[in-house]
Formats: structure tokens, C-alpha cells, sequence
């Protein structure tokens, strides 16, 4: 397990922690971690009501999120004001994300991976590309943003990876990730079906481990880099 005092987990939308590293999430802040979530948007497309306006559904998932980092012993959840469906990872972004790394200063950050084949989701892809990014310059001295003075964190975990070498037991708080989920009632109403869906997938991404329920990522090591 990665030694690890502070982390930064960094989604693309309201639920994209939850889902792909509640368990990890959880486990960190039991052993005592502090943990930080950020989103980059606030899902505001989340809906397949053409009625629905975005700017209110955005403010229900920021709370939504808020109030599933607290179910998860997150410390706090940044919001990143970007709109869904629009996410691209540009520089200013890539540096307002590096503020907040340095501001965190977290040893691991973790979010998604850009690089898996067949990625369709373009959120995610840009998401996973300026956290990567972001986690690359906050290191850099000469770089002002303003703010707190570089910061090194020593690796990143990238989630929905094809190439997992890092795979976390996530048995003892598979009822907090599933609790954390039920935040997110807008997004998944079903709280049965949300419950076999994850147990399913934790299950089979824990089992050629010998484990009853885990979650996967693939490790950048930040150090030599």
C-alpha cells in the first residue's frame, strides 16, 4: 500500500469519485488520511429531462457531491466551475488545478485515466489528461500561480485503467462507498441496482486477487519525472 499523509482525488463530474474510488476514498480517511476531492464541473447535463435547467441541476449535484465527500471522511470537495459537456484541458485549467495541488499538497492524486483505449467519454478523457498535467507543473519553482510554492507529489493513481497494477481492498468499506453513492440521488435513484452494480464490479475486479470486493488503478511514479 503507498505510503500516503495527504491525497487529492479529481473527477469530472459529481459521482465520477464515488464510483471509480469511493472505496479507496474511504479506506484513506479511516487510516487517518487527508483526503480532498475536486470536480472539475458540476454535471450540470446530467439529465435526460429536456425541461430541467442546468444551472440548478449543477447546484443539486455540488451538494450532492458535498454531502457524499462527507459520508466518505473527505475533508473538503472544490468545485472547479467547469461546464459538462465542455471540459477541455486547456492551460488555464492546468494551472488553476496546479493551485489547487499546491494549495492540498497532497502525496498521491488520483483520477482518470486518459489513456485507456476506447475512452468515449470526452470529459473524462480531457479530465484525466489536465490532472495528469496539473500534477506535472505544480512542481515547477519558476512557475508563479500565485498562491502556495511548488509542490511534488510522489505518485498519481489513475482510475478505469487497462493496465492495473495497483489494486486496493476495499471490503471493510464497501458500505461506505455504497452510502456515499446514495448521495447522489439525482444520478442513481435506484439505490438497489446501484448496490449490484458495484458490488458486481468489485467483486470481479477482486477476484484474480483473491479478493472479495477491490478497486483498480494504474500508478505514475511523480519522483524521477
Amino acid at each position: 500500500m503507498l505510503a500516503v499523509r495527504r491525497a487529492l482525488a479529481v473527477g469530472a463530474h459529481p459521482d465520477d469519485v464515488e464510483l471509480s474510488a469511493g472505496g479507496l476514498v474511504a479506506g484513506w480517511a479511516a487510516a487517518g488520511v487527508h483526503v480532498e476531492l475536486a470536480f472539475l464541473t458540476s454535471g450540470q447535463l446530467g439529465s435526460s429531462d429536456p425541461d430541467v435547467d442546468p444551472a440548478e441541476l449543477g447546484r443539486l449535484r455540488e451538494a450532492e457531491a458535498g454531502a457524499a465527500a462527507e459520508v466518505l471522511g473527505a475533508a473538503r470537495a472544490h468545485f472547479m466551475g467547469q461546464m459538462d459537456g465542455r471540459l477541455e484541458a486547456s492551460v488555464e485549467l492546468r494551472h488553476r488545478l496546479a493551485r489547487l495541488i499546491r494549495e492540498v499538497r497532497p502525496d498521491v492524486v488520483a483520477g482518470h485515466d486518459p489513456w485507456r483505449r476506447w475512452l468515449l467519454h470526452p470529459d473524462h478523457r480531457a479530465a484525466g489528461l489536465v490532472t495528469v498535467d496539473a500534477a506535472v507543473v505544480a512542481r515547477e519553482v519558476l512557475l508563479d500561480l500565485g498562491g502556495p510554492p511548488a509542490h511534488r507529489a510522489h505518485t498519481m493513481l489513475l482510475w478505469g485503467t487497462d493496465e492495473p497494477d495497483e489494486v486496493v481492498d476495499i471490503s471493510a468499506v464497501l458500505d461506505v462507498k455504497l452510502a456515499a453513492l446514495a448521495a447522489h440521488a439525482s444520478q442513481l435513484p435506484d439505490k438497489a441496482e446501484t448496490a449490484r452494480r458495484v458490488l458486481t464490479w468489485a467483486a470481479a475486479v477482486g477476484a484474480p486477487y483473491g479478493l472479495a470486493a477491490a478497486e483498480a488503478f494504474h500508478t505514475l511514479d511523480l519522483r524521477g519525472r
